[in-house]
């Protein structure tokens, strides 16, 4: 599916360049069609490439009319900061969303590719522990320790 998701995630953010109103409206049904899938298929892109964090606002209306609107957000990399500190404050944070974080500090050019490319390292490592509960910790802690270096401020 991973290939079917990539292929629709690439249409419909090619579909949000080109909107002039910055947002774009789509039916489920007609989307599942289109890429000769199900509609669950298109949720589970909905769900995954779309979401809050990754700088995405998607609102559904469900029914015989019912449409699927998707905006792209200018999420600051500060916004995004303050969206997830709780969770990273709190020893919960993903890899996923803390990856996520560095790519949007990344793109805003707060970081280089190898500062990038070393946090995400030193996140990745933490595989190592069995237990996901401590690997949440750690993440956690490490995370918010780059973040202060980067930043200078203690959160």
């Amino acid at each position: 599916m991973s290939n079917l998701a990539n292929v629709m995630e690439d249409y419909l953010k090619k579909l949000l360049t080109l909107s002039a109103y910055g947002y774009i409206e789509i039916k489920r049904k007609e989307l599942a069609t289109k890429f000769s899938c199900v509609p669950s298929q298109v949720n589970y892109v909905l769900e995954t490439r779309f979401t809050l964090e990754k700088g995405f606002l998607v609102e559904s209306k469900r029914g015989g009319k019912g449409f699927v609107s998707i905006k792209k957000l200018n999420l600051s990399a500060k916004k995004l900061l303050s969206m997830l500190m709780p969770e990273i404050q709190g020893g919960r944070i993903s890899n996923e969303k803390a990856k996520m974080l560095l790519r949007k500090i990344y793109e805003e050019k707060y970081i280089s590719f190898r500062e990038l490319k070393l946090m995400e390292t030193v996140l990745d490592t933490l595989g190592i522990l069995e237990e996901e509960p401590r690997q949440a910790l750690l993440r956690s802690l490490l995370l918010k320790n780059m973040l202060i270096v980067l930043t200078g401020q203690v959160y």
